[in-house]
């Protein structure tokens, strides 16, 4: 097998595993939705269906360790939420002008969020052990 061939199927390999995985990810996704259909009280249906749809966005930002964000725009109240998969996460929301508006974090991973109440023009400054994850969402 020549050198090309050889990449050509490492390639093609890689793909196949990419598809499956996101395939197995988007069938859980919709079992979880279905189960909602169980759920009888209304308001608590459509909070399940929240919970499953925002599982499928993707974050604004992630990455590990520490970094400081590019700068965004928020016109409307915007729900911040986080992930982390480290011991450590300190997220500081900061203004346009690097003024600390809030300072979040987790001990020992897991999920939180915060409202970003004011418009006006932030970045985040994150301080993390391992893997994160942040969303920006409309309320």
């Amino acid at each position: 097998m020549t050198t090309i061939s050889l990449k050509a199927a490492l390639a093609l390999c890689a793909a196949a595993i990419i598809l499956q995985t996101e395939t197995a990810a988007a069938r859980s996704a919709a079992g979880a939705a279905v189960e909602c259909l169980k759920v009888q009280d209304d308001s608590a249906r459509l909070g399940c269906y929240d919970r499953e749809v925002r599982k499928l966005i993707e974050p604004r930002f992630s990455g590990r360790l520490n970094v400081v964000t590019e700068r965004f725009e928020v016109r409307e109240p915007t729900r911040l939420r986080y992930q982390s998969d480290g011991a450590i996460f300190v997220l500081y929301l900061k203004t346009g002008e690097d003024n600390v508006v809030q300072n979040l974090h987790l001990g020992g991973g897991g999920e939180d969020s915060y409202v970003i109440e004011k418009p006006g023009n932030y970045f985040l400054q994150v301080n993390g052990s391992e893997g994160w994850r942040i969303w920006l969402e409309p309320m």
